[in-house]
């Protein structure tokens, strides 16, 4: 594997998950509940799993250390999913994603803490770029106070267990191979299936037809896939340039999509979230390894 493999895998998740984001609101404003979403989801996962698995001969890490990192990866990810559901149900979304998606800021802390890692001058203002980029993405400017409940401690969940699992996946680099960082990630997707059903209202009228779970399948295989190719930008990347790059871009191409199909103008801290990633994602680019 070529040094600069890491950018390619970090790029084709921003990709993957910036489609993702711009549709993945389709199959709840057509009465598929978010919480079903992530069933569907979970059992996107198994398909890019057994590619992965295949790609290594079956040969999947099992020791005690292989199983703890790979769960513990997999739980913070989907645990932190199933919390995002309860969160957006009692509070703004346009204040949750802000603060959810400061969650590279703990993932950088730590890897400079506990890994050692450090990066150039273009590698240092690209970071700073993206994490300012961030928050500006779902800002949206209101005169109405807001009763911090139990939405916003649940946010701030998120943000940890998001944070911590990007550094599980580097940290857990140096002993395991990340087809089997993968399936254990897909291993714990499915089994908190049970959660996200507890978490969904059937009393309510749930659309079965092809825009509801089928079409839910294929945005959601999308988030998957691109979960696989970050695994994959770990192995090769630091997590401080990868987690800001991926976490900036994603949400600018969703900008971008979106943009595209609304024919709306957005805000001007919207443009400065697109400036700023697109700026923090040519400097990462660019700084040399």
């Amino acid at each position: 594997m070529n040094s600069r493999s890491w950018l390619t895998y970090a790029l084709a998740t921003t990709l993957l998950w910036g489609v993702w984001g711009a549709f993945a609101g389709f199959p709840t404003d057509r009465g598929f509940p978010d919480s079903l979403s992530y069933v569907v989801w979970s059992l996107t996962m198994i398909a890019p799993a057994l590619w992965a698995a295949h790609s290594v001969g079956w040969k999947i890490a099992h020791s005690r250390r292989a199983i703890a990192l790979g769960l513990a990866i997999g739980i913070l990810g989907a645990g932190g999913q199933l919390l995002l559901f309860r969160a957006l149900a009692s509070g703004p979304a346009y204040l949750i994603f802000p603060i959810v998606s400061v969650s590279p800021a703990l993932t950088i802390v730590l890897s400079i803490i506990l890994l050692g890692e450090r990066t150039g001058r273009l590698g240092l203002v690209g970071i700073v770029c993206a994490l300012a980029a961030l928050p500006l993405f779902d800002y949206a400017p209101n005169g109405e106070g807001h009763d911090y409940g139990s939405w916003f401690m649940l946010s701030l969940v998120v943000l940890a267990a998001w944070g911590l699992q990007a550094y599980f996946i580097k940290l857990a680099h140096a002993s395991l191979d990340a087809e089997s960082i993968f399936i254990y990630m897909m291993i714990s997707g499915i089994v908190l299936i049970p959660g996200a059903l507890a978490l969904t209202d059937f009393t309510k009228p749930i659309n079965l037809g092809w825009d509801g779970p089928w079409i839910a399948a294929a945005i959601q295989m999308l988030n998957s896939i691109g979960a696989l190719t970050l695994v994959y930008a770990f192995r090769q990347g630091k997590a401080i340039i990868v987690s800001p790059l991926t976490n900036a871009g994603a949400p600018l191409l969703t900008t971008l999509i979106a943009i595209s199909i609304s024919g709306t103008i957005p805000s001007i801290t919207k443009i400065a979230a697109v400036a700023l990633a697109l700026l923090a994602a040519l400097l990462l680019a660019a700084q040399p390894d």
